[in-house]
């Protein structure tokens, strides 16, 4: 199997836009959270929820592409989805 060469913007590029659904559902989550959940008594701030979300939101991507050798699978954008809200509900209870 020949592998064609990739250069760095366009590896950044790929790595980018893989974990875009993440990125853009963690902030989400994180700044809607602020808004319309009650407030904890002590909680961490919008930002680390945020990259906490993202790190959860990666693993479950790349559990995704491992599984079905390739990205997109709506069923691993449900899974995301799924994980990436519990991960917010608990830090929110935290």
């Amino acid at each position: 199997m020949y592998v064609t060469p990739v250069d760095l913007p366009t590896l950044l590029n790929h790595l980018f836009n893989f974990a875009a659904p993440a990125l853009a559902l963690a902030l989400w989550l994180a700044l809607v959270a602020r808004f319309l959940g009650p407030k904890p008594a002590a909680g961490l701030a919008w930002w680390a929820q945020a990259a906490i979300n993202t790190a959860v939101g990666c693993v479950v991507l790349l559990a995704g592409l491992w599984a079905w050798g390739r990205d997109g699978k709506m069923l691993t954008y449900g899974a995301l989805v799924l994980a990436m809200a519990s991960a917010q509900a608990l830090m929110r209870r935290g």
